[in-house]
């Protein structure tokens, strides 16, 4: 992404808040984040900036098409980057780590499942979840 180029193509202005949100998604190890992670986050590196405002720049960039929300168990919304593709995610229900996969015969098994119940797939989404075990949880 060009930050100031993408805000202007999704018709959003680059404030300094949309400017500063939008790096840490594109810079950040984790590609899941909360409101709040992005919070701390920024209030850890000295910004100036409320909760309230990083709801409201979360909200637009969902809007515009950048960044897409889930929610998965955990009960909180995560958002991460809009970058196209398609894949499913897996959860560790005791520490809400996760991680993305694609796997095509996943993907042919869920259009012949729509097909036999005479659906065409417009759209799904598949989350696994699970416990952590490669990286043991920190909770």
């Amino acid at each position: 992404m060009q930050d100031q180029k993408d805000l202007k193509n999704a018709g959003l202005k680059a404030t300094l808040p949309r400017l500063k949100v939008l790096s840490l998604f594109e810079n950040s190890k984790e590609r899941h984040l909360s409101a709040e992670d992005i919070y701390k986050v920024m209030l850890n590196s000295g910004e100036d900036v409320g909760l309230a405002t990083v709801y409201r720049v979360l909200t637009q960039f969902e809007q515009a098409g950048l960044l897409v929300r889930h929610h998965f168990e955990s009960g909180k919304a995560v958002f991460e980057l809009n970058q196209g593709g398609h894949h499913d995610h897996i959860v560790c229900m005791k520490c809400g780590r996760v991680e993305e996969f694609y796997d095509a015969e996943i993907e042919k098994r869920q259009e012949a499942a729509a097909a036999k119940f005479g659906f065409k797939m417009q759209d799904h989404s598949l989350t696994i979840y699970g416990i952590c075990e490669k990286q043991p949880c920190d909770k």
